[in-house]
């Protein structure tokens, strides 16, 4: 973000000793001259229904170049190889500690376009997209799972990069407020800057910041949870706190908060704006993208099962979060995907080794192992 050379007309002690968490958001809405972020359209009447949705895995952890195509349990498994052409490639794949993921559905003619997540860094974003061909100017949406750098590192530079070919006023769908806090990583008995989503650089680019804190449409071909309760046994892994504060343009405005985070100000993150991208495929049911899941990803099944009134679920794919956690919690998370019964799960970023030996074992058939740059075809 480049250096601003003037000083706003309100200085920040005034806005900092203003009288209430009120006033306080009021007055630093003034100074960044931000729209007031607007609300998703609630899911009402049932989740919409799509003839076929494309998941093509952008960025991911790992590439295995020579890994075959193949289809399990009616899911198209497409994998990408090398880039090849008449002269030997300048570009290929690359995979980081992030993840990104691009939706395309179709429902009677009429195609839809959604990121999700960014990964870590632009210059993999950026390099990616345009290896697997997929064009920003055909984005209706993007979606933001939770404010963990490792999800929207990429995303400003992507603005950048993209300036003049993305929809005007695209949506940015967000869980809530608290994605703006600033966070530090305090992994390793270390604690660690681990960024901010940079607000200023979301107007600059003309995005509409969307929060959809509750089950909400997105792109009118997909819908997400909103925010995802804790109803079973899966608890919150916190590697990182946040701080609960606005200064310099930069962080989360209190008022968004109860009064107990607001006093304490830096706190463990808990995640409660982490929200998962779904899909109702027509003759097969749910498709839950489940990001990171650091709100359990049996919580964000079942979520996924409430807000849309549909039992059967088909796929289960993204991060799971369960590599920092012991294997009898793996085994017990195992256990309770077996117990819902998807017919295909594809694990990716965060989710552990120790899962997928459990999980081969317990669900034979069911497991897909998911490299960057895989396209994953639900269709009746």
């Amino acid at each position: 973000m480049e250096p601003r050379t003037h000083e706003p007309a309100v200085s920040r002690r005034e806005v900092l000793c203003a009288g209430s968490a009120a006033a306080f958001s009021t007055l630093v809405a003034g100074l960044l001259g931000a729209a007031k972020p607007a609300r998703a359209q609630p899911v009402a009447g049932g989740v919409p229904e799509v003839d076929r949705l494309a998941v093509r895995v952008v960025t991911d952890s790992y590439h295995l170049a020579l890994a075959p195509s193949t289809k399990v349990n009616g899911v198209e498994v497409q994998r990408y190889g090398f880039p090849v052409s008449a002269q030997p490639p300048r570009k290929a794949l690359v995979s980081e500690f992030g993840l990104s993921l691009h939706l395309e559905s179709q429902r009677r003619g009429e195609v839809h376009h959604i990121l999700l997540d960014f990964g870590y860094t632009p210059e993999t974003l950026t390099n990616n997209l345009d290896v697997l061909g997929v064009s920003a100017d055909k984005l209706d949406a993007l979606v933001l799972s939770h404010g963990h750098y490792d999800h929207f590192g990429g995303l400003v530079g992507f603005l950048r990069a993209n300036t003049g070919k993305l929809k005007a006023h695209i949506p940015l769908y967000l869980g809530g407020e608290e994605c703006f806090c600033t966070r530090e990583l305090t992994i390793g008995g270390q604690v660690n800057n681990f960024g901010y989503l940079d607000r200023q650089a979301l107007a600059d680019a003309n995005v509409k910041v969307t929060f959809a804190e509750g089950p909400a449409l997105v792109a009118d071909h997909a819908f997400t949870t909103g925010q995802i309760a804790r109803a079973t046994f899966e608890r919150v892994l916190s590697p990182t706190r946040m701080t609960i504060g606005f200064a310099d343009d930069i962080g989360c405005f209190p008022d968004a908060f109860p009064e107990e985070k607001r006093m304490a100000k830096v706190i463990p993150d808990e995640f409660d704006h982490e929200h998962a991208t779904c899909c109702h495929v027509k003759g097969r049911s749910l498709v839950v993208l489940t990001s990171c899941g650091h709100r359990g990803v049996v919580n964000s099944v079942r979520r996924a099962m409430a807000v849309s009134g549909v039992n059967k679920v088909h796929a289960v794919l993204g991060g799971f979060h369960l590599a920092p956690h012991q294997e009898e919690y793996v085994r017990n998370t195992v256990l309770a995907l077996k117990d819902i019964n998807p017919d295909v799960v594809m694990p990716m970023h965060c989710t552990g080794e120790v899962f997928l030996d459990i999980m081969a074992k317990e669900m034979p058939g069911k497991l897909v192992r998911s490299y960057t740059g895989s396209r994953y075809i639900f269709s009746a």
